[in-house]
């Protein structure tokens, strides 16, 4: 089995002259999980290289169990360290494909070509397509069959109360929770900050970085149905 997980190359946090980038939980939860479970995994970014982490993600009070795992992993450390670029990526190579989470992709993959191509050649050919916390932001432009991709369909992503809570509701350039409600999405949610994941068909998201194991688990359950299919 293989999966391709994409990150951000974007470091910048609008016009604040913050840094941001991918949420470390958001991608080292699901590579555990992934890799645990035998799986062939493939890291892309638009840029390809070394991703940029948010420093937010990495202060002590929001370490989790699959970071502290990765910084004791020199294999996963390489991995991460170089990504190849996700326009030399393609559909037919992989099984699925997993969106890393962190405010980044809302600037470098919500309406990247490359990325929206590639998701719609994923889905297009009957394979699972999954996000978490803030990348469902990536399917904002998607289309499947002349509508966007998520219209009708059961999905989450980061709250509005969340954005709120980290005082960026004005920052990003849109709010995950209302794009995905404007463009057709039958949005579900849980408490701020509780693990929540959605499967709606071959359609995967999870609401928050608390959601990246299990949105994972959720990808890797569509992926044996699919198999066994």
């Amino acid at each position: 089995m293989k999966i391709l997980m994409v990150l951000t190359s974007h470091d910048q946090l609008g016009d604040t002259g913050r840094k941001t980038g991918f949420w470390l939980e958001e991608f080292a939860a699901p590579y555990f999980v992934f890799r645990d479970a035998g799986v062939e995994l493939t890291l892309a970014s638009p840029k390809g290289g070394q991703p940029p982490v948010d420093p937010k993600s990495d202060l002590p009070e929001n370490q989790t169990t699959a970071m502290t795992r990765f910084k004791g992993d020199k294999a996963a450390q390489q991995a991460l360290a170089h990504t190849v670029k996700l326009a030399d990526m393609k559909a037919e190579d992989f099984d699925t494909i997993f969106y890393v989470g962190g405010h980044g992709p809302m600037w470098d993959l919500a309406d990247n070509p490359v990325s929206i191509a590639l998701i719609e050649a994923f889905y297009n050919s009957g394979k699972p397509v999954a996000a978490v916390c803030h990348s469902p932001a990536v399917f904002h432009r998607v289309m499947y069959k002349g509508a966007p991709l998520v219209k009708g369909k059961r999905v989450t992503g980061f709250t509005n109360g969340e954005e709120e809570a980290v005082q960026l509701t004005k920052v990003v350039p849109f709010l995950v929770e209302d794009e995905l409600k404007r463009i057709g999405g039958l949005y579900e949610k849980a408490a701020d900050w509780e693990s929540f994941a959605v499967v709606d068909g071959r359609l995967v998201t999870g609401q928050n970085p608390a959601s990246s194991t299990a949105a994972a688990w959720e990808l890797l359950k569509v992926l044996a149905v699919s198999k066994a299919a």
